[in-house]
């Protein structure tokens, strides 16, 4: 039988956490890493429903990419749906981990990394590298293999991606080699990827002044946070498949936006 700590030293061995970014709480974050499991459900965010459908999975573990605790919770009495995530949690004996900017964070294997290849771009550098390493950061910069028209890049994108929006500035007037990508909220490093020569941003959580801010040097191309993160399930099931094959992975089919359009 598996047990909670085993799943975890897969991960962790693949994207270890001294990765992640101060701010975050990746990590074993509910349960005992000694418990024996037999399934682990893979989500974006660990929800009422993601909770109710490994109950009714039977999986012992639910990995996410967001943590469901950032700050610390003073009462579990329910009001708030974290509260009742974690209290359900609990009570089913289901163990909550979170994978979260120390996978934003890996190269190669990173989601910034899983994007880029998805548009069949080239990685040149970390748009922001930690002090461990170069290769180690938050974002991507790319280059493109033949120079292309911005328009045609943010097809692409949506297109890849199957996106139903692409919130974007004002479009570059020269054609596009050169390509930054943050998944997540990427609006602060978006002076890094002007400088990096970036003639496209690709990230989410831009407010008004951003697309304000933005001009034809540099177009902002908003795709939206959980649409830029869904690849996490992607990557953590090739992981943790890697090195177990008899350990049974479940990809979430409750992972939700909670951002709805009226198209």
């Amino acid at each position: 039988m598996t047990r909670v700590k085993d799943i975890t030293a897969i991960i962790e061995e693949a994207v270890p956490l001294r990765w992640q970014e101060s701010y975050d709480n990746a990590g074993l974050i509910v349960g005992d890493p000694e418990a024996e499991i037999s399934s682990a459900l893979l989500c974006v965010d660990i929800t009422e429903d993601v909770v109710d459908e490994a109950i009714s999975l039977g999986a012992g573990m639910i990995i996410a990419h967001h943590p469901i605790i950032f700050k610390a919770i003073k009462r579990l009495t329910g009001r708030s749906w974290v509260e009742r995530v974690v209290t359900k949690a609990i009570k089913h004996d289901i163990a909550l981990y979170a994978c979260h900017t120390n996978l934003d964070s890996a190269p190669e294997v990173g989601t910034s990394h899983y994007l880029a290849r998805l548009l069949d771009l080239n990685v040149e550098a970390t748009l922001q590298p930690s002090e461990e390493s170069a290769e180690i950061g938050i974002g991507v910069v790319c280059t493109t293999t033949e120079p292309m028209e911005p328009i045609e890049v943010l097809k692409k994108l949506k297109d890849r991606l199957g996106l139903v929006v692409v919130r974007h500035s004002d479009l570059h007037s020269e054609p596009v080699s050169r390509v930054a990508i943050c998944t997540g909220s990427g609006s602060s490093l978006m002076e890094q990827a002007r400088r990096a020569g970036a003639q496209i941003y690709i990230a989410s959580d831009f407010s008004y002044h951003h697309f304000a801010d933005a001009d034809r040097e540099l177009t902002i191309a908003d795709i939206g946070h959980f649409e830029s993160e869904y690849c996490a399930i992607e990557i953590l099931f090739e992981i943790i498949r890697k090195k177990i094959t008899t350990f049974a992975l479940h990809k979430s089919n409750s992972s939700r936006n909670w951002i709805n359009y009226l198209i």
